[in-house]
């Protein structure tokens, strides 16, 4: 059974939506951490701003840039503070998700060497990006099917 705090955080037998939108806000916090570590970021060096002249590419495959890294922590964070309830964990997992499957889609149609890919992305960025937003949002959906309790 769930019992709750004045302000409305479950704190025992935690929802299942809650721990997934805890650890894909873990996962960014760490995936932005690691985006600024060179070795584990290649061509570090050419690490910019923003931008995609910057050549830096996380795992060698995702191309990064700092504010690429900083957008990662912020969403992430995010993610930390809305599992705090399972309304607000339910939330971050479709409404990220919807917001991941728009970046595919802009990833899709933009020059990849323009400046409109200012975050930066490229091809592996955008396979990425659709699976990781079918993903929270099926993860949202899923574990929240069929519950009334949404607090």
């Amino acid at each position: 059974m769930e019992s709750r705090s004045r302000a409305g955080v479950t704190t025992a037998g935690k929802h299942p939506v809650r721990t997934a939108a805890q650890v894909v806000g873990a996962v960014f916090v760490l995936v932005g951490v690691l985006g600024f570590i060179p070795g584990i970021t290649s061509n570090y060096d050419t690490l910019q701003f923003a931008g995609h002249e910057s050549e830096a590419k996380l795992l060698g495959l995702f191309q990064v840039s700092i504010l690429h890294n900083l957008v990662h922590l912020a969403f992430g964070v995010a993610g930390l503070a809305l599992a705090r309830t399972v309304s607000g964990a339910r939330a971050y997992l479709i409404a990220g998700g919807a917001v991941y499957l728009v970046l595919w889609l802009y990833g899709l149609v933009i020059d990849h060497g323009s400046g409109a890919n200012f975050v930066p992305v490229n091809n592996a960025d955008n396979w990425l990006h659709l699976f990781l937003g079918l993903g929270m949002i099926a993860l949202g959906l899923a574990l929240t099917r069929g519950r009334t309790d949404r607090r």
